[in-house]
């Protein structure tokens, strides 16, 4: 009888932010890669690690993709005058949205993965502005190629607010009835409290009722990003207030995003000034390519180990 082979069940070596073949496809189907877009036969050439990469808000649209509840952000169309608002999440979880305005609005929180978000948002929003019809616009299958998302809107930053819930859905509706009502009231029962901080870039405190969190998207290189953030940790300045915890952090769409764990009580303000201190001690760390001691690469090994791909 022929010997088993030893080497079948071995695991694949990946390179740091790639995802290995027995993981979940970061397109968020649920499949494993190796049985969707990392498949022979699959959508391999559609899935784009870094979907947003080159808008001035990557970050931001990566926040507002996978984290935050309820935000909305207006876009600039590069060509056309027509009203376009981006937001986190639209009744239904639809794609888009024509107002009786005439208006458009685009999700980013959506059922569809076709492996590139930006193609995706693009495809939407060229089929929302080819009519001024009332109702959802959506897509079926992969929209193949064509512009993304960056091609479309101005080369600025977005104006975003955060919402404390989802009354933005009826803000353009003079007498909302009650099913408008009840939809709305159940949706803000399953939203958490969250905000933006203003003194740094994308990182937004959240309350999840048993504890708070701070999560920021970071647009730096993975392996940098890690190397500067166990600088930090080994010199114990990863903490942000008393009791504080850089606790992991997720890969979203290309981007680290680290999360810290906050006393109940924390509340967004009280993070302003030590996030603009952390940020300034990160890029002092991210300036620093010296090799990393034994106590660094610990803590970067034990950082590399506390995080989770969602998309």
């Amino acid at each position: 009888m022929a010997k088993k082979s030893r080497t079948r069940n071995q695991p694949t070596a990946t390179a740091p932010g790639e995802v290995g073949p027995r993981q979940p496809c970061p397109c968020g189907s649920g499949k494993r890669y190796k049985a969707c877009h990392g498949s022979a036969d699959g959508a391999a050439a559609a899935y784009v690690r870094r979907p947003f990469e080159g808008m001035p808000s990557e970050c931001d649209v990566i926040a507002l993709r996978e984290l935050v509840p309820a935000a909305t952000a207006p876009l600039t169309l590069r060509d056309g005058d027509r009203t376009v608002r981006l937001a986190s999440l639209l009744p239904m979880a639809a794609p888009a949205m024509i107002r009786s305005t005439g208006d458009v609005w685009l999700g980013l929180q959506v059922q569809h993965q076709y492996g590139d978000p930006a193609r995706d948002l693009a495809a939407v929003l060229e089929r929302a502005l080819a009519t001024d019809e009332p109702g959802i616009v959506g897509l079926l299958d992969p929209p193949g190629e064509g512009p993304r998302l960056q091609d479309l809107i101005a080369d600025t930053s977005l104006d975003i607010t955060v919402h404390d819930g989802f009354g933005y859905w009826i803000d353009d509706v003079e007498d909302p009835d009650a099913s408008m009502q009840a939809a709305l009231e159940q949706a803000n029962g399953a939203a958490s409290p969250t905000v933006r901080l203003t003194t740094v870039e994308a990182a937004y405190w959240t309350d999840v009722g048993t504890k708070e969190h701070l999560r920021w998207v970071m647009p730096q290189p993975e392996d940098a990003l890690l190397d500067a953030l166990a600088r930090l940790h080994a010199a114990g300045q990863d903490s942000l207030v008393g009791d504080s915890r850089l606790v992991g952090m997720f890969r979203a769409h290309g981007l680290l995003t680290p999360v810290w764990d906050l006393p109940l009580g924390t509340g967004a303000e009280a993070l302003e000034e030590p996030a603009a201190a952390f940020d300034a001690a990160l890029a002092e760390a991210l300036a620093d390519t010296s090799d990393l001691t034994t106590a660094q690469r610990s803590a970067r090994a034990g950082l590399a180990n506390r995080q989770v791909t969602i998309r």
